[in-house]
């Protein structure tokens, strides 16, 4: 029923029986009517022909016919996607990762350039209703500014990030939910009057400190609010420290889970150009929202062909062709 705008429209669908209890009834009586006749010479003049499989089929055409039309009438519905109103507050939430591994080289100039250079372009693009909130983890998590409408103040928060050791990936989706529950109310996650709110996560290396990042997903997920991951790097990539080459794959498959979880979705970035790429995807996704839309039209041409079919058999059948 949720597939129709109207679906209390249906119930007339009721009279297709109805009208074929009607049409037997009719039937057998003139069955009935016909045997009184004696007089067999007149039998043929008097009373029509034998029902033939023809006029059934023409019945049963015109019966379809009148059943697709009442569906039509109920407006069966489509999802489409729509423009945000500049009316509807969003709050979007960038999980940066700071850990040391942002430092390679593997994507031009550095990942953690890039991604600053790159959530930049982000939050200028953003419709002026979005809230930005930005949070940083390393070691810990750090709210580096809760949601704004100042994009200004978010990208300079952006542009101050530094890194430092270790990557508690579960800190730092922890940490942004805590915000967009404090941006939307204590009852934030399933009140459809509260403004959206969603989270992108840009990380390059699997967790090594702190709460799971599983069980963070789970509570995104428990608070309806999707993450967007983007592992940012490749397999091959490589940092210097205290004199030791040192090797800092991207980790993708932890990234993936959590957006799996959540009711989001993951992105992989090897290049800036791939970063851009991905964000420009989540924007899209961020400034639009699926509405039911009246689906009518696109089905009246098969009405139309129905009706013609269902009146050329008429027509076929009031002939009396042989």
């Amino acid at each position: 029923m949720t597939d129709f705008l109207a679906p209390e429209r249906l119930w007339f669908l009721l009279l297709i029986p109805v009208l074929v209890g009607v049409y037997v009834l009719l039937q057998y009586r003139k069955g009935s009517y016909a045997v009184r006749f004696t007089n067999l010479a007149l039998l043929d003049t008097v009373v029509p022909r034998r029902v033939s499989w023809r006029q059934h089929a023409a019945v049963a055409l015109a019966m379809l016919t009148l059943a697709f039309a009442i569906v039509l009438f109920a407006k069966p519905s489509k999802e489409i996607e729509v423009p945000l109103s500049l009316d509807s507050e969003v709050t979007v939430v960038l999980t940066i990762d700071v850990s040391l591994s942002m430092s390679a080289t593997d994507v031009d100039p550095d990942r953690i350039t890039a991604a600053k250079d790159t959530a930049t372009e982000f939050i200028d693009n953003l419709p002026p209703n979005f809230k930005v909130g930005i949070v940083s983890f390393a070691k810990v998590a750090t709210v580096e500014i809760p949601p704004t409408k100042d994009h200004q103040a978010a990208v300079d928060a952006v542009k101050g990030l530094g890194l430092a050791e270790y990557t508690a990936t579960g800190e730092g989706i922890y940490s942004g939910l805590q915000v967009i529950q404090q941006e939307l109310g204590a009852n934030s996650a399933p009140v459809s009057d509260k403004p959206p709110a969603f989270m992108v996560l840009i990380s390059d290396g699997a967790r090594t400190i702190g709460r799971s990042q599983v069980a963070a997903a789970e509570a995104a997920k428990a608070l309806k609010i999707p993450i967007y991951t983007v592992a940012l790097g490749t397999l091959g990539a490589t940092i210097q420290s205290d004199g030791h080459t040192i090797p800092v794959p991207v980790e993708i498959g932890q990234l993936e889970e959590v957006a799996q979880i959540s009711g989001g979705k993951a992105y992989v970035a090897e290049t800036p150009n791939d970063l851009a790429d991905a964000y420009q995807d989540v924007d899209g996704q961020l400034t639009f929202e699926k509405r039911k839309a009246d689906a009518t039209s696109e089905y009246i041409g098969y009405l139309v062909l129905l009706s013609l079919l269902s009146t050329g058999a008429g027509l076929f059948v009031a002939s009396r062709w042989p």
